[in-house]
């Protein structure tokens, strides 16, 4: 509804001051720059989210090949003592043949006594090599499951990687990004400037008083020098969205082509975002001009002090992380794949 009284209010100061199409042309940027902040927003929920899943998968993964490391050493011990007590059973086995052999030519009574051990011998023998046939095979299946277990396990320690390997590059370009913009204002700091790094994008704030006359839209010559030089410093950054939003304070105004402090907020960012396109190489693809009112203060608005801080230009400088995105797709993608498989 915010949006929608915005909007009304927006087409009905430009109609009488502006031609209607470039009304609808910055109604449309405006929608799409919300858009985008929204996207932008969830994504970077869903990128924690599903961050924070598959380490606890790779963790769960880690635990199950231990298990599986454990379980198949305990098998294969049971393996090596069932053998070596075949081999045991085998080598007395072969005595007690040699010992009827000689013994042929004795009483029945003591060959028989010595068939009947023979005998019980040779049932125990079969008895553990057939046990030690069923652990051959249970241990030969727990190395094949265990191999699958690491191959699963690196693969997703890998996505991982590439995951925190991207997030890295692209908070040192958010620094880098910031730092440059720092150097370029560096002139403006004490003239109510300010450069943050927040959300994984760069704030840059210009006090009103630095920009524009009171109740006006266009930006002076000291101003104009501001947003010169921030402009020079992001025409080559490809990989980026730029959004400039208008801030006011609660003080009504009216005049005959400024309405309210929504027409003024973004008129005010139009001609920000103008002086930027003209004195740049900066795409206009990536410039978006919005105006917020007096409904996202910074400062409270009982003091002057308050108002004057609330007064401001914030150009929002957004990374493009299509990047990350289809990592975190083709990630979520394989552990689909990965679970229909079992």
């Amino acid at each position: 509804m915010r949006k929608l009284i915005a909007f009304s209010l927006f087409i009905a100061l430009f109609a009488s001051c502006v031609p209607v199409k470039r009304v609808e042309e910055l109604k449309t940027k405006y929608d799409k720059c919300e858009g985008e902040r929204e996207y932008l927003a969830g994504e970077k929920d869903r990128l924690e989210t599903e961050n924070a899943e598959l380490k606890a998968e790779v963790k769960k993964l880690k635990q199950a090949v231990r298990s599986m490391i454990d379980d198949t050493a305990s098998t294969a011990k049971q393996y090596r003592q069932l053998r070596h007590e075949t081999d045991r059973l085998k080598k007395i086995n072969t005595q007690l043949r040699e010992k009827a052999d000689a013994l042929e030519s004795g009483s029945n009574a003591e060959n028989r006594k010595l068939m009947s051990e023979v005998m019980a011998l040779q049932d125990d023998l079969q008895i553990k090599e057939d046990k030690l046939k069923l652990l051959d095979k249970q241990l030969d299946d727990k190395e094949k499951r265990l191999n699958k277990l690491q191959e699963e396990l690196e693969a997703r320690e890998k996505r991982v990687q590439e995951l925190e390997n991207i997030i890295a590059q692209k908070d040192a370009a958010v620094k880098a990004l910031r730092d440059k913009v720092k150097d370029a204002l560096t002139g403006f700091a004490d003239k109510g400037i300010t450069v943050e790094q927040r959300n994984g994008r760069v704030y840059v704030s210009m006090e009103a008083k630095l920009l524009f006359a009171s109740g006006s839209t266009s930006v002076g010559s000291e101003g104009t020098k501001a947003v010169v030089q921030l402009a020079k410093a992001l025409e080559n950054q490809n990989e980026l969205t730029i959004l400039v939003e208008g801030h006011t304070d609660t003080d009504p105004i009216s005049s005959s082509c400024i309405k309210d402090n929504w027409d003024l907020s973004v008129m005010r960012a139009t001609s920000v975002v103008r002086i930027m396109m003209n004195n740049s190489s900066i795409d206009p693809q990536t410039l978006t001009a919005a105006g917020r009112g007096e409904h996202f203060p910074i400062a409270s608005n009982d003091t002057p002090e308050g108002k004057a801080k609330n007064r401001r230009i914030e150009v929002i400088l957004t990374p493009n992380l299509d990047q990350l995105f289809k990592i975190l797709d083709e990630s979520a993608q394989q552990i689909t794949n990965d679970e229909g498989t079992e």
